[in-house]
């Protein structure tokens, strides 16, 4: 996109944030009433007649447009944006997340605290109940863990029990992790989660639809969901009951056409049964991080990787000088594990759990016999 056409769509942006405001109009009426008027600018054109037209419209939410000083009501929000370092995304630009553009209900405008990079393409969200178990908190982070490691970005909502469970566990293996809220950026909930949220914008974002100072409403739990599944190539569900909000992120999941993942537990754990369901009606069981990738299947994107190679990932990885030595020792042929040590200086232990690095990378392979080869291009 070039400065000129950036520039006419950053003009947009008041106008988005007016649309989201609007009562009675939620994302997917916002969506019907882009398609009709081509902008966000141009739906505040629409005079009485044509939008008594558009499906969807009643005569409150036609009033409350008509009604609308677009640009009066965005001028304290996006001054708020900017006191706080709090970025607007809108539709169609080209910082606007990928992922998000393909939904049928994608949001108009989002706020955004932290940063994104290119690599949260690659994402997988991690969800589950608030009143979990032990087990719950224990496998959440367990796996989140892995998923960062393996280069994965996790995903989740920054509530109780295993949301907070999922963050942890990409922040402690040194990972991204993205929090989507229900509510304004800058109102963290539960409040002490207030810490968590600022580790997060250091190693990935908060985002949500919500200008930075919406407060809090139970109905806005369920249109949130959405937005974590679509950001994400997979939903993975651990510890979700038959009541649990975790659910409906799996049902947008399948709507939008993304990979469902559940974690069995106990079979006659209630807190689990939610998980038994949908394991039962097919979604893809999952033990450990090499059952998400093996379901993902092969990604390809061909990038480089920082030290001469290039394997096949929508993602660029970019390996610490430690790995970088050690993939550079193993071959496209078959080598042993102990001829590895050898020709690596570094402590023995060192060695090998960077070998477990980039065997959860898929950039080598264990074969029998305990030897080691070379993956990529």
């Amino acid at each position: 996109m070039n400065s000129r056409s950036e520039t006419r769509t950053a003009d947009q942006i008041p106008f988005a944030i007016a649309l989201n405001q609007l009562p009675g109009i939620g994302p997917r009426q916002a969506t019907v009433l882009l398609e009709a008027a081509g902008s966000p600018e141009g739906v505040f054109e629409l005079d009485e007649d044509t939008l008594a037209q558009i499906p969807g419209m009643g005569k409150r939410s036609i009033s409350a447009l008509l009604a609308a000083r677009p640009l009066e009501s965005s001028v304290r929000i996006m001054d708020e944006c900017r006191r706080h370092e709090i970025r607007i995304l809108l539709r169609g630009q080209a910082d606007y997340p990928s992922g998000l553009e393909e939904i049928c209900d994608s949001p108009a405008v989002l706020f955004e605290r932290g940063q994104r990079l290119s690599c949260d393409t690659l994402a997988v969200a991690v969800v589950g109940s608030r009143r979990c178990t032990a087990y719950g908190l224990r496998h959440a982070e367990r796996l989140s863990s892995q998923l960062a490691r393996a280069g994965l970005t996790v995903v989740s909502g920054l509530a109780r029990g295993i949301d907070r469970a999922a963050h942890h566990g990409a922040l402690s293996a040194g990972g991204r992790t993205l929090a989507i809220l229900p509510a304004g950026v800058s109102r963290i909930y539960p409040p002490e989660h207030q810490d968590l949220a600022e580790e997060i914008c250091q190693q990935g974002a908060l985002l949500s639809e919500y200008p930075p100072g919406k407060r809090l409403l139970p109905g806005l739990f369920p249109q949130r969901n959405r937005i974590i599944s679509g950001l994400s190539l997979a939903v993975i569900l651990i510890e979700a009951s038959r009541r649990s909000g975790a659910l409906h992120t799996a049902r947008h999941a399948l709507e939008q056409g993304r990979e469902v993942m559940a974690l069995p537990g106990a079979v006659d754990s209630l807190a689990s049964a939610g998980c038994h369901d949908l394991i039962r009606d097919g979604v893809t069981l999952i033990r450990n991080v090499d059952d998400v990738l093996e379901a993902l299947g092969p990604l390809q994107a061909p990038v480089n990787m920082g030290v001469g190679t290039t394997v096949s990932s929508p993602r660029e990885l970019v390996l610490n000088e430690l790995e970088g030595r050690v993939l550079n020792v193993v071959g496209f042929e078959p080598s042993s594990v102990d001829q590895v040590l050898t020709e690596c200086p570094e402590e023995a232990s060192q060695v090998l759990a960077t070998l477990t690095v980039l065997e959860m990378r898929r950039l080598i392979r264990r074969l029998p016999g305990n030897q080691l080869v070379r993956t990529g291009n």
